[in-house]
């Protein structure tokens, strides 16, 4: 029943071979097996997607009845607060993985020893349950989903330049301005040469020319630092350089609206000790950060 729920929720052989751990022959074969048994298609099969038969919505039913069953006897004899152990994927995005969760990790581990943590650090927003993963720190709106998302902060869309720059070449007093300036553009932020901005009366968007593209933050903000320019990038990216006085912001009074941060997991009784445990740890240290805050 679990694997057959895993194919159902995946819609697809492999994705519930990585969400089970599990090879897919074995998955493949544990279906084949439950419907022998039932004698009848649980499944439609296409080269792209597997879908439930209504035979297999209706069985799906009893089976998620049956498991959650399952799943609260197990809670009642473990106990509510049964000690978290096993492994932990977390994601996130690289650098905010890098400043931020790295380290939140790593008292995590201390204070969980019976926990092991495997990390996916991408800037690309990564499906949790095609890739097994418990546990994402997502920056942005988030589309609908049966995920479960706490909030923990927010951050901006930032223009900044080196002080050495400013004082060489002037700071831009209005959105029009950054053409006579030298631009980074960080292409995750901004993937066609124009930045965007919130005037008094409107939206503004200002095309500019570009000599350097760069497709990480970490080269966008060091080549600001070495006074390349001006770029655009996520308040929290930069907020040690802005405190060191390395980076200055510059057009602060034309930003677009924030952008949220949450901790984004599978909801409910169902999600393990570890999860839960993480997720309450992480929530709490987050939103202490005064970074995004």
């Amino acid at each position: 029943m679990q694997v057959f729920a895993a194919v159902a929720d995946t819609q697809g052989f492999a994705s519930a071979a990585r969400k089970l751990y599990m090879s897919p022959p074995a998955v493949t074969r544990t279906i084949a097996a439950l419907e022998d048994h039932l004698g009848v298609m649980l499944f439609h099969r296409t080269t792209r997607l597997v879908k439930p038969t209504d035979a297999g919505i209706r069985f799906l039913e009893d089976c998620r009845r049956i498991l959650a069953d399952l799943d609260e006897a197990e809670e009642s004899v473990a106990g509510a607060h049964r000690v978290p152990r096993g492994k932990l994927f977390v994601t996130a995005s690289s650098r905010f993985g890098c400043l931020h969760v790295a380290p939140l990790l790593i008292e995590f581990l201390e204070r969980y020893p019976e926990v092991s943590v495997q990390t996916l650090f991408v800037d690309r927003v990564v499906n949790l349950i095609d890739e097994g993963l418990d546990v994402a720190i997502r920056i942005g709106e988030l589309p609908d989903s049966s995920l479960t998302a706490i909030r923990v902060g927010w951050v901006r869309r930032v223009i900044c330049a080196s002080p050495e720059y400013l004082d060489a070449r002037g700071i831009p007093q209005v959105p029009e301005g950054i053409r006579a300036h030298d631009i980074v553009q960080f292409s995750s932020l901004a993937s066609k040469a124009e930045w965007h901005f919130k005037g008094q009366y409107g939206d503004i968007t200002v095309p500019f020319s570009t000599r350097l593209t760069v497709n990480t933050a970490d080269v966008a903000i060091a080549a600001a630092v070495a006074g390349r320019g001006l770029t655009l990038v996520l308040s929290y990216m930069i907020a040690p350089e802005v405190v060191s006085g390395r980076l200055k912001i510059v057009l602060a009074d034309y930003e677009n609206a924030s952008l949220p941060v949450h901790v984004v997991y599978q909801e409910g009784r169902k999600a393990a000790a570890k999860v839960r445990a993480f997720v309450d740890f992480a929530v709490e240290r987050l939103r202490e950060l005064t970074s995004i805050n």
